[in-house]
């Protein structure tokens, strides 16, 4: 699962930062297999990295960020390494069946230069697999933020109907992150405008 850190963000296409740049939401798919999906989400945010990293890295606050997830707490955390174990717990309602998962995740923190990365990986829980890696780095007068996921629920659904969901979800979840990052928990935030 390399995959997930392999874009390098500082040299995006200048279409796609001045998409960003507007506020659009950029959401790329890929596929891992017939039953789970692969999604990158990037926005750009009117704060600082260092701001984004220390809002980002309150793990508890995701409740916040992310609608669906009714439940997130550091239950172990080792400071020299910077790693973490968190839980999470969330319900989602899905082909009108509601689901509800629950996940321990191995979560390293890395700072390197200008990039700040969050690695976010299953050790047990609701997923046959799941893999996470968020990265924010300088964009313009902000931040970027890339947040890539690659999911296989324990549930036998086909991937096309999994990426659909993603498809919907992610952009609404992505501009609920950059309200609350941004201290504008009313919506409307700059340009909520997702695209694919």
């Amino acid at each position: 699962m390399a995959g997930l850190a392999a874009t390098n963000f500082q040299h995006l296409p200048k279409t796609e930062r001045d998409r960003l740049l507007r506020g659009e939401i950029l959401i790329t798919p890929h596929p891992i297999d017939l039953w789970g999906t692969g999604v990158t989400a990037q926005m750009h945010l009117p704060l600082s990295p260092d701001c984004a990293w220390s809002q980002l890295t309150q793990y508890p606050r995701w409740v916040e960020y992310f609608p669906d997830i009714s439940q997130s707490q550091v239950l172990h955390e080792c400071a020299e390494s910077r790693m973490k174990t968190l839980f999470q717990a969330a319900s989602k309602t899905f082909l009108m069946l509601s689901v509800q998962v629950e996940v321990y995740l191995n979560v390293i923190e890395r700072m390197q230069g200008d990039r700040r990365q969050i690695r976010f990986q299953k050790e047990r829980g609701s997923f046959k697999h799941f893999l996470a890696e968020l990265v924010i780095e300088p964009l313009g007068f902000g931040a970027l933020l890339s947040y890539s996921v690659e999911a296989a629920p324990s549930l036998p659904i086909p991937a096309p109907l999994i990426q659909e969901a993603v498809r919907l979800d992610l952009p609404r979840n992505m501009q609920q992150m950059r309200r609350v990052l941004c201290g504008d928990v009313r919506g409307g935030a700059l340009g909520d405008r997702p695209a694919a």
